[in-house]
């Protein structure tokens, strides 16, 4: 049983080397040229790489966009629209947002004034939401030059708040984009309004799309989480698309319903489109090789001259709050990303999640969740120990096998067989326990590391934030303490070279898990504790037994 136990953690640290490695090689990192979000991509005279193509009536049939009344290299004024939870600046030009800061949360928990900033332009970068319409007549795109009556607003007490930018041409054709914020939401709504006073008739498409340069800062090989973007579609609900995928091959998919996101840790943006039943182009672009698009066009509309029409889509910019999203889009709340055991990650949050709002406290509600999972296990774990147990109970025997058959191994492993069956002991019973909790641990994993409800969370004394190590490497030391308990009670390697593996594996552990957020060391000390109990209550009942007879 002991020689299991050791190839199970030689290839369990295999697995987790070989998913790290795998993990390298999806998502490598790639240096890019950082460009100007604003200053024009040269293509053409009548194309533009940062723009998706024109739609006509089909679908399937596509022509180049042509780009016409576009004011390059002009800097518009920047509107500022505050509501509750954003701090938005929005360009004149083309309506773009800029930037949008998340006022309910900071960098860090020590500066509370320096705000996670999502969306931004600056000299490292770029990371922006665009839009426009695009038409063989009078395109009006995210290069346009919009005119506004006010460059302040604030929601103050209002529950909601619309910001209005005009654009009309010289013979009648008029564009109101309007953003709608709303009182303690992360989600904007947008809409075209297309009045054509025309002589002729408008034909035109709506596009939306996100557009950054790739993040330069990356964050701990201990905590990768994914940043790239997701398309969602009723056929394939979560599909990544990294940043790679963008450059070797464009995406261009039609279908009703869906919607497209930039992730990253914590937080996301996503473009949502205003109808379900309508079709819609995904799309991705590669500008110039320096940035990324993930964005989604409208089937065209045919507004008759004196009419007029709208197109509308929502975006969301801030936290991946799990019980929220779902409101906003069918699937949404999948951009918490828990990886391939999310069946089971979702119950352990739901559990998470009731708890804390009874002790509204996430470190207890950890600790209390471990005790559930504790007790859900229990008889499974108790197995296991008796097992265990058992066979520390006939060790001085497999010691005297082993002496008396150590120069052949095929006897000594038939007399070995043969006590296992004379004491009905299983040498493989002791394993399971710790192969069925590896799944639960992972799932845990994945929700301490994408939950953001967890981050910068209280729990007791000098642990100020279960997200990230402890600074003081004080729950790192308590696990490989009571690894090395679980160590005394378990029956001893008789390979010597087993048993010096073993006994350096505390260390190891403390060393590689003094990287890893708080709230899952306190998990795996909090589980270890327990274990630690239920097994020593076991063997001491299984010796007093033994020597009662």
């Amino acid at each position: 049983m002991e020689t299991t136990r050791f190839i199970l953690l030689i290839a369990l640290g295999l697995v987790l080397t070989m998913i790290w490695q795998a993990w390298q090689e999806d998502y490598p990192s790639k240096p890019i040229q950082m460009t100007d979000a604003a200053t024009p991509i040269e293509r053409s005279e009548t194309e533009d790489s940062s723009l998706p193509v024109l739609q006509t009536e089909k679908l399937n049939t596509i022509e180049p966009a042509i780009i016409e009344n576009v004011i390059e290299e002009t800097k518009g004024k920047i509107v500022r629209v505050k509501t509750d939870v954003l701090d938005f600046e929005i360009n004149t030009v083309g309506g773009t947002v800029q930037r949008a800061a998340l006022l309910d949360y900071s960098v860090t928990k020590e500066d509370q004034t320096n705000k996670i900033v999502l969306l931004e332009n600056n000299e490292e970068g770029f990371y922006l939401i665009q839009g426009g319409l695009l038409s063989k007549n009078y395109p009006v795109n995210h290069k346009t030059l919009f005119k506004t009556n006010n460059v302040s607003y604030n929601l103050s007490d209002n529950e909601s708040i619309k910001v209005p930018f005009y654009w009309e041409s010289e013979d009648g054709l008029k564009i109101i984009k309007t953003f709608t914020f709303y009182k303690g939401q992360y989600v904007v709504d947008v809409t075209y309004e297309v009045q054509n006073n025309l002589t002729v008739e408008w034909n035109g498409s709506a596009y939306a799309q996100i557009n950054r340069t790739e993040p330069t800062e990356k964050g701990s090989r201990f905590i990768y989480t994914y940043t790239g973007a997701v398309l969602s579609t009723p056929e394939k609900r979560y599909e990544k698309i990294d940043f790679g995928d963008i450059e070797d091959d464009k995406l261009s998919v039609d279908v009703a319903d869906g919607w497209v996101a930039m992730l990253q840790h914590y937080f996301f943006t996503a473009l949502i489109p205003g109808s379900k039943e309508e079709t819609y182009r995904y799309y991705t672009l590669n500008p110039n090789q320096s940035s990324y698009v993930i964005g989604a066009i409208t089937s065209s509309k045919i507004i008759p001259a004196g009419s007029s029409d709208e197109f509308s889509h929502r975006f969301y910019a801030g936290p991946k709050l799990q019980k929220e999203l779902p409101q906003y889009a069918d699937g949404l709340e999948l951009t918490v990303d828990y990886g391939i055991f999310w069946f089971l990650a979702e119950p352990v949050f739901w559990l998470l999640d009731h708890i804390h709002d009874l002790v509204k406290n996430w470190g207890w509600s950890i600790v209390l969740v471990t005790l559930v999972l504790k007790l859900l296990f229990f008889k499974l774990s108790a197995a296991g120990y008796r097992s265990m147990a058992n066979m520390r109970k006939v060790q001085p025997r497999l010691l005297s096998l082993r002496d008396r058959y150590k120069d052949d191994r095929q006897q000594l492993n038939q007399a070995m067989m043969a006590l296992y069956k004379e004491e009905k002991i299983n040498p493989l019973g002791g394993c399971f326990p710790i192969l069925i909790q590896i799944p639960v641990f992972i799932s845990l994993y994945w929700v301490l590391l994408e939950s953001v409800e967890l981050r910068q969370a209280d729990f007791i004394l000098w642990i100020n934030d279960l997200s990230v190590a402890d600074p003081y490497f004080v729950l790192p030391l308590l696990m490989g303490v009571t690894m090395f308990v679980q160590q005394k009670l378990n029956p001893a390697p008789m390979d010597p070279v087993q048993a010096k593996v073993m006994s350096v594996l505390p260390v190891v552990f403390t060393v590689f898990f003094a990287f890893f957020p708080a709230g899952l060391v306190l998990y795996w000390v909090v589980n270890n504790t327990l274990s630690i109990a239920q097994q020593w209550v076991i063997t001491r009942n299984i010796e007093q037994a033994g020597s009662s007879t």
